[in-house]
């Protein structure tokens, strides 16, 4: 197997570049004849960014499992496409050769249809990291239901949250999860978050934990008893579902500035195409490389490089139900060492944690297969960097740092490994088809060497198309703040090269180990507290995350325990959102910085929390200039 849409020089890549920017229809198109229509598009683009409206391969019918599954089948039955690393190390792994995942998945669709579940339907997945996730996600697409995953560490709060928003009737889970040393009790947390929910219909429960749960009759069934109910070579096939290219293919819900999560919907064709390209070529992917991301399906970068875009390359991907850490923090290079891992594509946050063990949990590993590396998540540091490089790579193998969102599907900055020039600390050059621009605060284009506003001034197949449910919240997002750009909310710098650095997100939405979460709904569950008056939330330089959470808390009472306080404030935010969300500092103050008309200052809040003891700028506009010095003399190290 090839793939006749790889790059192969650094020349090749400036061709394929400036051909995709000059004549992207004819060159999207040209990528897409290569994946399984079952009807060709009646038109290959269609879009402005004022609505915002884009589609891509309009008209055009196709089921993106047939491209992840049935056409592997043919040339690969046996080809290896899945392997499952569990939580403990003494328990077996599993694998999936492609002909077995696609049985798995066609039988776990007519579960769905069993159940009730209809093409168009919402179904929400909240399980651990096991192989049944991924057939989950492949048996939605199969019958035309939108499937939408969250996190195995949201709380029940934030499940209702998403489940009202999408209006998802049916919910796919497991009894717990294993997560390093804890175990979680999934099927518990569902039925908290059910209670305001009594509009969903069927839960379907895998058994991985045996931890005790309550089965209400009718409404919850059990994985396993409903996949007996389909056996028989009869039942092994499931005919794909036609879809239209653009009809929606998942929902994930993502943190905004407001507090309120918001729905990004990816539609099938475009992303599919565009996930896979971005693959194939940032990696360099061959036919027979065990490829390994050790994200976590419940974002973005396991949906898009754990399932879907290796599986339509045909790939062998690896996916891990633990944590780097868990038993030791060898874990993840025993996993390289014992799979023959080729490409390792993980965040800097795990890498700044395993750099603290030093080099000993590494060395008595055999690293030799490794041929790429890649970083995700958030831009990684110099000195995770060149760890990497250095004790991982050995010096031999490219790093990929790549840059994407939720909202962008997949890789849109990134040397291609190997093929594009590496530099430390830069996303460096744009993805064939990706038009990057820098713009300054009032929305000009700032040319060649300088820093700005990161936008596209085109789309892409996999951009999104709106936010679930309220497309003028994707409008005002993404389109409103410089009129004919999508606006990816991080700043930038473009060197002399032409090579890209992202230097953060310029909105109020912080970046925790790879994961956005907006401020406002993080006060939002910190002033939930019974003691709360009011909050305020920044960002700061974490040595391990990255960015860590920052919290100035009014407190209406006299506190006789403040560090008891905190643990409290933290469990309440816990509750809410889900751990990862926790403050990383609480500091109880009397009084925020204010404007006159009520505005908090929290760039003066940033830079105290970030460790600077002056230059604030003008404090003539506070309603009380004195505030800055008392929160300043109060700050936690």
């Amino acid at each position: 197997m090839s793939y006749p849409y790889q790059i192969h020089s650094f020349e090749q890549y400036q061709s394929v570049y400036e051909q995709s920017i000059t004549h992207p229809e004819a060159f999207w198109e040209s990528v897409a004849q290569h994946f399984k229509w079952q009807k060709k598009w009646d038109k290959i683009l269609d879009w402005n960014f004022t609505e915002p409206n884009v589609k891509w391969f309009s008209g055009g019918k196709l089921n993106i499992t047939e491209n992840a599954l049935d056409r592997h089948l043919q040339e690969n039955p046996n080809g290896i496409a899945l392997i499952w690393e569990p939580n403990h190390p003494n328990e077996k792994e599993r694998r999936f050769t492609y002909s077995q995942l696609h049985e798995e998945v066609c039988r776990f669709a007519h579960v769905l249809k069993n159940n009730g579940v209809s093409k168009g339907d919402r179904v929400c997945i909240y399980m651990g990291m096991v192989p049944e996730l991924a057939i989950a996600l492949l048996a939605c697409a199969r019958i035309g239901a939108i499937h939408s995953v969250i996190f195995g560490g949201f709380s029940a709060h934030s499940i209702s949250d998403r489940l009202h928003d999408a209006k998802a009737t049916f919910v796919v889970t497991c009894d717990g999860a294993f997560r390093g040393a804890k175990e979680i009790a999934l099927k518990e947390i569902v039925d908290d978050a059910l209670l305001a929910c009594d509009f969903v219909q069927k839960v379907i429960v895998l058994t991985r934990t045996r931890t005790p749960v309550s089965m209400i009759k009718v409404r919850d069934v059990w994985w396993h008893d409903e996949m007996k109910k389909v056996s028989g070579e009869q039942f092994a096939n499931f005919e794909a579902e036609p879809m239209d290219a653009e009809d929606p293919l998942f929902i994930l819900y993502t943190s905004g500035s407001t507090g309120k999560p918001k729905g990004v919907v990816h539609t099938i064709g475009g992303y599919m195409v565009f996930t896979t390209f971005s693959f194939v070529n940032v990696f360099q992917y061959k036919p027979g490389d065990v490829y390994f991301c050790t994200a976590d399906i419940g974002w973005v970068t396991g949906h898009s490089y754990i399932v879907y875009a290796p599986l339509c390359a045909g790939a062998t991907t690896l996916m891990f139900e633990g944590i780097p850490t868990f038993p030791d923090a060898g874990r993840l290079w025993d996993m390289v060492d014992k799979f023959r891992v080729n490409i390792l594509y993980t965040a800097p946050t795990a890498l700044r944690s395993l750099m603290s063990y030093g080099l000993e949990p590494i060395v008595k590993h055999d690293l030799s297969s490794l041929k790429v590396l890649g970083s995700v998540g958030e831009p990684i540091n110099e000195e995770a960097w060149f760890w990497f490089n250095e004790n991982i790579g050995k010096g031999k193998c490219p790093i990929v740092d790549t840059w994407w969102q939720t909202e962008t599907g997949g890789i849109l900055i990134s040397n291609l490994a190997g093929i594009t020039p590496a530099k430390p600390a830069f996303a460096t050059l744009p993805l064939p088809g990706v038009q990057p621009v820098l713009v300054d605060e009032q929305g000009k284009e700032i040319s060649g060497v300088g820093s700005g506003n990161l936008c596209m001034k085109f789309p892409w197949p996999a951009i999104i198309r709106t936010t679930y449910g309220d497309h003028e919240r994707c409008r005002t997002n993404y389109f409103t703040a410089y009129p004919g750009l999508y606006f990816s909310g991080d700043g930038c710098l473009r060197d002399k090269d032409g090579n890209y650095r992202i230097t953060g997100r310029v909105d109020d939405v912080l970046n925790i180990s790879g994961h956005r979460i907006g401020t406002a709904e993080i006060e939002n569950a910190i002033n939930a507290h019974t003691g709360v008056v009011e909050s305020a939330v920044v960002g700061y330089p974490h040595d391990i995350k990255g960015q860590g959470i920052y919290a100035y808390v009014i407190f209406k009472d006299d506190l006789d325990d403040p560090d008891l306080t905190r643990k409290d404030i933290a469990s309440t935010v816990a509750h809410i959102i889900g751990a990862i969300a926790k403050p990383d500092k609480i500091q109880f103050v009397n009084s925020l910085p204010k404007t006159r008309s009520g505005k908090i200052m929290r760039r003066i809040l940033r830079k105290i929390a970030e460790g600077e003891t002056g230059n604030f700028g003008d404090l003539t506009a506070l309603l009380d200039p004195s505030v800055v010095e008392q929160i300043q003399n109060g700050k936690l190290d």
